[in-house]
């Protein structure tokens, strides 16, 4: 039997309001490292909700590594463009059709 234990990452946003987020999928791309992740719910909030891909990048600030979100317009549209192409053939491998 397959079990799966999602990697749940708990962020602070700049209001100090706590999120728990799934780490969906990541990549390192040209040095940096980027992970999409979907927020989680405890019940079924979810289903009046637009559950929005969230994309963030690791930095270091102080020697330590935090989540951050990207500013530059371009690196944004490489990295999306990147995890919505990985998301659709993950979805494609799993269509029955």
């Amino acid at each position: 039997m397959n079990e799966y234990t999602p990697e749940l990452f708990e962020l602070i946003d700049a209001h100090g309001n706590k999120r728990n987020f799934e780490l969906l999928d990541s990549v390192v791309m040209n040095g940096e490292q980027y992970y999409a992740m979907l927020p989680t719910f405890e019940d079924s909030e979810f289903l009046n909700i637009d559950l929005g891909l969230v994309i963030l990048k690791v930095i270091e600030e102080d020697g330590e590594e935090i989540l951050s979100s990207i500013d530059d317009e371009a690196e944004f549209d490489q990295i999306s463009q990147y995890f919505a192409e990985s998301l659709e053939n993950f979805e494609d491998e799993f269509d029955y059709d």
